[in-house]
């Protein structure tokens, strides 16, 4: 699980407990201008191929964590609940996308949104 908070125009996207060893990360900072929209959406967190994991851990129907290179694009998973999960995509970052498992994804979406981003690609 993740927990997100915005400090001056940043975004922190800190993930929790033992998801720091699954994942490798234990936190992302994105300026607030760069990510281009933000969605509740459990479907890119279901399945079981992601992409091709670089580094991270994948258990099929626990857990996908860490950094995937998919489609020709990196993405940065942490998700044990499809059904909690967001996604963040993004512009001038290392990742294209992030899909993350928060504690509440409507309190979260709800929050980027009112901080001024986009609900869907324009």
């Amino acid at each position: 699980m993740v927990d997100i908070t915005l400090v001056n125009g940043r975004v922190h996207f800190v993930v929790q407990g033992w998801d720091k060893l699954w994942a490798l990360r234990s936190q992302l900072e994105i300026p607030l201008d760069h990510i281009l929209s933000v969605r509740a959406d459990p479907k890119p967190a279901r399945g079981w191929w992601h992409g091709l994991r670089l580094p991270g851990t994948q258990i099929p129907g626990l857990l996908t964590a860490g950094t995937f290179y998919q489609d020709g694009e990196w993405v940065f998973y942490d998700v044990h609940d499809p059904e909690a999960t967001i996604v963040l995509e993004l512009d001038h970052e290392h990742y294209k996308r992030l899909v993350i498992e928060v504690a509440d994804p409507g309190a979260a979406v709800s929050l980027l949104r009112a901080a001024g981003v986009r609900g869907t690609v324009a």
